[in-house]
């Protein structure tokens, strides 16, 4: 098989390319970044360095794949994030119906059902939406919930503050968390089998606990066994972000996932259709790689 993969050498996208290749496809991954060049070529990829603003690279390098795996690069340059994501998003259309490609697998999100409300979540919505909208392919749109890596955003908190907290919610809430290698799995065993037909919505997910459940792991993982859960208001999240360098449309976009999932809006879908966790990796084995990151 052929594989287009987006996404340079994320956490996602590097550990799926390393599984399509060693059952023995031939895999190519775009990345905007010429020095990912040789990274790429030493998993033993083929690089296509590109920006998935650019129509005709995209059409170009989607010609010829048995599937493509899409999702949206994060960029912290552009001052209109959602519409940097639609214009992506029209951009992966447009290359899907040039080259001809007949099978797709979406990184999306949880609260992707909402459509727009959910933050940085909008614009993954709106590419489901335009995927909907081309006859002919197969696609499978993946929803995964909280990264549990976003917790290393919140290192410097810890240590210079003490405590652990934002305004997700109260520490007897659950949040459904997701390991990038458990959703490089899910996109690896879409693509591998490729028998999905029509467009599909699938969740991936690690573990569901409560805050008071996290804090308590990653406390006792980094010997902090007192350290607390606190929620703050979305303004001093918004505060807390904007002074520790991110830029105002970012951190008012987190605010709103923020504030969507603590009203429970982001993961209603998720839980409505009763879905579970299938991922491998539970809170107290990242709560293990978390101290590793702590302790560095």
């Amino acid at each position: 098989m052929k594989y287009v993969l987006t996404g340079s050498t994320g956490n996602i996208t590097k550990p799926l390319a390393s599984t399509l290749i060693a059952a023995g496809h031939e895999v190519t991954i775009i990345s905007s970044n010429e020095s990912r060049k040789e990274e790429i070529e030493k998993l033993g990829a083929k690089a296509a360095i590109g920006s998935v603003l650019d129509k005709a690279f995209l059409a170009n390098t989607f010609s010829g794949a048995d599937a493509v795996y899409l999702m949206i690069p994060p960029t912290f340059s552009v001052s209109d994030w959602l519409g940097y994501q639609k214009e992506v998003a029209k951009n992966f259309v447009a290359a899907i119906q040039q080259s001809g490609v007949k099978n797709i697998v979406q990184l999306s999100s949880i609260g992707a059902h909402m459509g727009e409300g959910a933050g940085p979540i909008d614009g993954l919505a709106y590419l489901e939406k335009r995927l909907a909208t081309i006859d002919g392919i197969n696609v499978v749109k993946l929803r995964p919930s909280y990264f549990y890596t976003n917790f290393y955003t919140m290192v410097d908190m810890i240590k210079h503050a003490g405590i652990l907290g934002s305004n997700l919610g109260s520490a007897d809430q659950q949040l459904v968390l997701t390991h990038p290698n458990d959703i490089a799995d899910a996109v690896a065993k879409q693509l591998l089998a490729l028998n999905f037909k029509g467009q599909s919505i699938e969740y991936v997910s690690s573990d569901v606990r409560t805050f008071s459940d996290i804090v308590k792991a990653i406390g006792e993982a980094i010997e902090k066994p007192e350290l607390p859960w606190i929620q703050f208001s979305d303004v001093d999240t918004f505060q807390g972000m904007t002074q520790a360098g991110l830029p105002e449309v970012f951190a008012k976009s987190y605010v709103q996932m923020g504030k969507s999932i603590r009203e429970g809006l982001i993961q209603e879908d998720y839980f409505n259709r009763n879905e579970q966790p299938q991922g491998k990796v539970k809170l107290e084995e990242f709560a293990k790689e978390f101290a590793q990151v702590y302790n560095h």
